[in-house]
């Protein structure tokens, strides 16, 4: 029987709280346990949730959230530092458009989905280089979110495991692990056709592969983008795995 923490907290305010530890990496390490968390947003917490967070030892909080909805859901864990580095959400008003203009189906809000995932790469890298800043000044336990915790949260997940050398099917496997614990609120976009927020409600392989043809599209390759887009040099590199990888 494995002796290794628990992958998924069940809180009952974050359905998508989980750890990034655990997992191998190329060089026979694996990342460390509770050092660093992904969720859903931190507003909805529960006080029972509150300690539980408060026992992780959690201290920061990396959220990327627009302005507008950082303001539905402050993070209600007094002792936790938030740095807002957000990313502004593009896709329920890009379903709406198409929905105005009578042209929205399931396939097209799956597009929708891809495009906003390219754009993380286009236009918002400068919010996942700074994250990456914060991670080498070893900030941890702490916890990284937007609304959902799945897609901006998802694409820098994927960033961080790629950064600190784990595999690809490792990391499309916890990518995926949203379709398992996160649920989604029913009020949000109840506009919308059951189908398409179906779509937009989970997460498939597609959505990250978008981005890291963006990736290649913009930068050439992974390591490229690591280098030039995201500041993580050689020294950088090897920084964040001291910080976040054990033997």
């Amino acid at each position: 029987m494995s002796d290794s923490p628990v992958r998924h907290l069940h809180l009952q305010g974050a359905s998508n709280f989980r750890d990034l530890g655990g997992y191998p990496t190329a060089d026979g390490r694996t990342t460390r346990w509770r050092h660093i968390f992904r969720s859903n947003h931190l507003g909805q917490l529960t006080a029972a949730d509150i300690e539980i967070v408060r026992a992780l030892g959690v201290r920061s909080a990396f959220d990327f959230r627009g302005v507008e909805e950082r303001t539905a859901g402050v993070c209600v864990v007094d002792e936790i530092t938030v740095h807002s580095l957000p990313i502004e959400p593009t896709v329920v008003a890009s379903l709406r458009a198409e929905l105005a203009r009578g042209t929205l189906t399931a396939p097209v809000a799956l597009e929708i989905m891809r495009e906003s995932y390219r754009n993380y790469v286009r236009h918002n890298t400068h919010s996942f280089r700074n994250l990456f800043g914060h991670l080498l000044e070893d900030r941890a336990p702490l916890v990284i979110h937007c609304t959902a915790g799945k897609d901006r949260t998802g694409f820098a997940s994927a960033l961080i495991l790629h950064a600190l050398g784990v595999p690809d099917d490792v990391i499309a496997e916890d990518y995926l692990l949203t379709n398992t614990y996160y649920k989604r609120d029913a009020s949000s976009a109840a506009d919308l056709p059951a189908d398409v927020l179906n779509a937009i409600g989970s997460v498939e392989a597609s959505y990250l592969a978008a981005a890291f043809e963006a990736v290649a599209g913009e930068y050439g390759d992974l390591e490229t983008y690591l280098r030039e887009g995201l500041k993580l040099g050689t020294a950088e590199q090897t920084a964040l795995k001291a910080h976040y990888l054990q033997s």
